[in-house]
Order: C-alpha cells, then structure tokens, then sequence
C-alpha cells in the first residue's frame, strides 16, 4: 500500500466514524476514537471516563439506552418492565431485505429487542418511571413496540403517581410498520395528556439526535424539556426544509442551542450534571 492510498483509506474510515460515531477500524482505532464535531483523535480510555462526552470541544457521543440509565440512576435500583413486549411483522414488509432480518441484525448490535427500555428506578432516593431510547436499534426509530412501551410505563406512572422521565434518541417513526407507527405517536401523546390532568411532573430529556415522529409527539410535550449540549433535534431533515422554503438555514439550525434562544426548550443540561439537574427538579415539584 502506498502512502497515498493509506491516506485515502484513512479518509474514508473518518467520514464514516463522524456520519456514524463509530470507531476507525484499524489497530488505531482499537485505541482511539475521532470526535465528529471537532475531529480530534480521543484515547478511548479517556474519552469513556469523560461519560463519552470530548475533553476538546464537549460533544455529547451518543450513548446506549443501559448506559444512560446506568449513569442518571441509583446504583442497583434499575427494574426494567415490559421487556416481555417484542417486535414483529404485521405488514410482511421488504424493501432491500425484509423486516425480520433488519430486526435480527438490530438485535445483533444493540443487544435489544427494541429501541427503547423502560422501567423504574431511583433518583437521590427519588422513585421515577423512566424510558430511555436507544439508537443503535434501527436508529432509535418509533415502532409499535416503542410506542406500547412507552405508553405502558407511563400509564405506570399515572396509576402509582410517580414522576416520569423519557430520553429520546430517534430518527423518527419506522417506515416498515407503516400506519402502524404513525398510530403510536397519538397513543404515546394521549397517556401524556392524563399524565398532565393527574398534575403528575412529566420531563423529556431530548438528545442526539431527535427528529421525526418522535419529536412530533411525546418528544417535545413535556412539562419540562432538557436537551443535552449540541443534540441535533428536528421533524424534517435540513436538506429537506432548506429544498422546500428555497432558504439557507443558519449554521446552528436544529441544534440544542437554537430550539433554547427560541425557546422550544427549558434547558441544555452537560451529561455529567444530568443526575443532579434530575434530581433538583425531582424534588422540587413533589413538595406541597
């Protein structure tokens, strides 16, 4: 190989780690990691006891769904519910390979049997019910059984009066289910409508990315909506809006920090204060 063709290898393998946040696939890239907003090469040691998040720029890297509950949790307080509800077929869909065998290699990467897990745990001693998308799993995108998840431990919370909290990470609803997927963005909407005539604190945590149907429904109708530093979030892509209003968007459109100065957002919260932020507003709306 020459040196040319290194470089140009290297290229590619960079393109693909910032469109993907994965790792290089080489024996650097067993050991470091490059940043996709600041291009930085990260020792991967360093870079997962900084939470994922870059020592450089502060660009939040996405994290799995048992990641972030591992972090914003109690220690050993964490009991998952509904894992019993798995995803199947209804339409018989195939596009470039069926519906079946895009679930199968889903479940391959994530180690899930969705995008999402919801359960209960502790806060600062503070019981909450608690859903966190991930998305590794078909990019987080909103199925049936996202949006029955979802519903079920909200209706959980209703019933046991409990503060609730979801993390989405999503690119929108699946295309593979159809109408079917579009129906959980009413379902999932409604339960927070009780949720809100219960008087009962509701609180979204919107990270990268969030976009799509996700965004449109339970994403963004919180009681209070958090966003970590730089999420992308949105309904439609860019391109797409600049294409259809014939405008250029400005640099920072769709990020955290625009939806705060517009204020389509409470907060941007830095990963390593989310427990404590959590807490705080936790414990402030449970007093009489």
């Amino acid at each position: 190989m020459t040196l040319t063709d290194w470089f140009n290898k290297r290229k590619i393998q960079q393109i693909a780690a910032r469109d993907n946040d994965v790792h290089i696939d080489d024996s650097i890239g067993k050991l470091w990691t490059l940043c996709y907003n600041c291009s930085s090469q990260l020792p991967k040691k360093d870079l997962e006891n900084n939470l994922m998040v870059c020592p450089n720029c502060d660009y939040h890297f996405r994290i799995g769904a048992r990641k972030r509950i591992e972090l914003i949790s109690d220690e050993n307080t964490f009991e998952e519910m509904f894992s019993n509800i798995v995803p199947c077929d209804p339409l018989n869909f195939v596009d470039t390979q069926t519906y079946k065998a895009r679930q199968e290699s889903a479940k391959k990467k994530s180690n899930l049997d969705d995008a999402v897990i919801t359960g209960t745990c502790k806060i600062d001693g503070q019981e909450v019910a608690i859903a966190v998308m991930d998305f590794e799993y078909m990019g987080g995108s909103m199925g049936s059984v996202v949006g029955e998840k979802i519903t079920r431990i909200l209706e959980y919370a209703l019933e046991h009066k409990l503060p609730s909290i979801v993390f989405t990470s999503s690119g929108g609803a699946r295309m593979q289910e159809s109408a079917l997927s579009l129906m959980q963005m009413a379902k999932t909407s409604c339960i927070v409508a009780k949720l809100n005539e219960a008087k009962l604190l509701y609180i979204t945590v919107l990270t990268e990315p969030t976009f799509g149907g996700v965004t449109a429904s339970f994403g963004t109708i919180g009681d209070i909506i958090i966003a970590e530093k730089g999420a992308r979030i949105g309904f439609a892509g860019r391109r797409v809006i600049e294409q259809t209003i014939r405008q250029k968007l400005p640099a920072d459109f769709q990020t955290a920090e625009y939806l705060l100065k517009c204020g389509q957002i409470d907060f941007i919260v830095e990963r390593k204060e989310m427990k404590e932020k959590l807490s705080k507003l936790i414990s402030f709306h449970s007093k009489k």
